[in-house]
């Protein structure tokens, strides 16, 4: 495990201990736990916009229009 010292508002700090301290863990587990969270975050928006960007645009409508019309089956109407 490593340390790493950082410079928070007052304020900031202050939420902190308070959150911390209702959720019953240490500041330094909250503050853990929020940054562990915000990489989860942003990693996972990183992964979604490469895997948009090699996917392919597509008309969604000529796709449904491929569709043929049909009535549903009787118990997948709803009921009126």
């Amino acid at each position: 495990m490593s340390t790493l010292s950082i410079r928070l508002p007052n304020s900031i700090h202050q939420h902190a201990k308070r959150l911390a301290q209702d959720e019953g863990i240490s500041v330094n587990q909250l503050v853990s736990s929020a940054l562990a969270e915000k990489l989860s975050a942003l990693d996972a928006e990183r992964y979604l916009n490469e895997r948009a960007e090699r996917g392919k645009k597509v008309d969604i409508g000529a796709i449904l229009a491929k569709i043929p019309a049909a009535e549903p089956e009787p118990g997948d109407r709803i009921p009126e």
